[in-house]
């Protein structure tokens, strides 16, 4: 038994398929199943069951497989510490990003740490900020960047960057060329929000609550799940709404919106990297968080 034989095993219970798992570690078909076999006659059972081209573990290789990914990730755990300490970061790490950090920041940033230590392998997880939350709290995500300061005190955060929220218009919207606008002149106008878990809508509902105003105050004619689709419905003439200025900068410089401030409103988020105090960080997540903070504060 060795570790590339379970990595193997491992395919082959994830993809559920001898041929699909032969292909993505790169060898033939039979090769993945003399390596099977191997383990089977190591460990005097039967691992996986050929219920016609599906491959099902046994009960045995049900426990393998936990064991099998245990040894593995400290496997990688151990090949990730060594470099770290000789000052080289390896491994792979998934980091999370809510909508606007996900899409603006996250990818410059990862891209520059990507130069530096061009042996390591970054994946980039989108979702709306509670999503993201949640998941660095289920320990899904080593670390997150998101548009809200989280609540649970089992989070650490740093502000890593800062971001405006104006209101914006559609060209040739009568607001347009205005440059600013009264809060008290928004309620009769359509409004586009976000989904509830959106950082940007938690953002302005807490700006909003500072002057005693509710969102539910406003004239909303949708809910979207994307600033993408919030954005693609302001040029359509659908409504306005509160956006990111780094999520429509390309579409203010060609015209097709506007950006208006609101001088009642207090539009200018932090956002935060966030990790579980209780976990330790992999060297590699360490690596990151000490690259993305020296960053931060360097653009500070």
């Amino acid at each position: 038994m060795d570790l590339w034989q379970l990595k193997i095993f491992c395919k082959v219970v994830e993809l559920q398929s001898f041929s699909r798992a032969a292909e993505a570690v790169h060898l033939s078909q039979p090769t993945v199943s003399s390596h099977v076999k191997d383990l089977e006659d190591h460990f005097g059972c039967r691992l996986i069951d050929r219920m016609g081209k599906v491959a099902t573990p046994t009960r045995g290789g049900e426990i393998l497989c936990v064991y099998a990914k245990r040894l593995l990730e400290l496997a990688e755990e151990t090949e990730a510490a060594i470099s770290s300490f000789l000052g080289k970061p390896t491994g792979n790490l998934l980091i999370g990003g809510s909508t606007i950090p996900g899409a603006y920041i996250l990818p410059h940033v990862m891209g520059a740490f990507r130069r530096l230590y061009p042996d390591v392998s970054l994946s980039l997880f989108i979702a709306d900020t509670q999503e993201v939350t949640e998941k660095v709290l289920a320990g899904d995500l080593e670390a997150g960047v998101v548009g809200a300061l989280p609540a649970d005190k089992r989070l650490s955060a740093e502000p890593v960057g800062e971001d405006e929220i104006r209101l914006v218009t559609p060209a040739g919207h009568p607001l347009a060329d205005k440059g600013y606008v009264k809060l008290s002149d928004l309620f009769r106008e359509p409004l586009l929000i976000r989904e509830p878990g959106s950082g940007t809508r938690r953002f302005l509902e807490n700006a909003l609550a500072q002057k005693g105003i509710e969102l539910s105050s406003f004239r909303a004619v949708a809910q979207l799940g994307s600033t993408e689709a919030v954005r693609e419905a302001v040029k359509a003439g659908l409504g306005v709404s509160f956006l990111s200025t780094l999520a429509v900068a390309g579409e203010i410089a060609s015209g097709a919106v506007s950006a208006l401030t609101v001088p009642d409103l207090s539009l200018t988020r932090t956002f935060y990297l966030i990790r579980d105090g209780r976990r330790t960080p992999s060297p590699l997540c360490q690596a990151f968080l000490d690259f993305m903070l020296t960053r931060s504060r360097k653009k500070a």
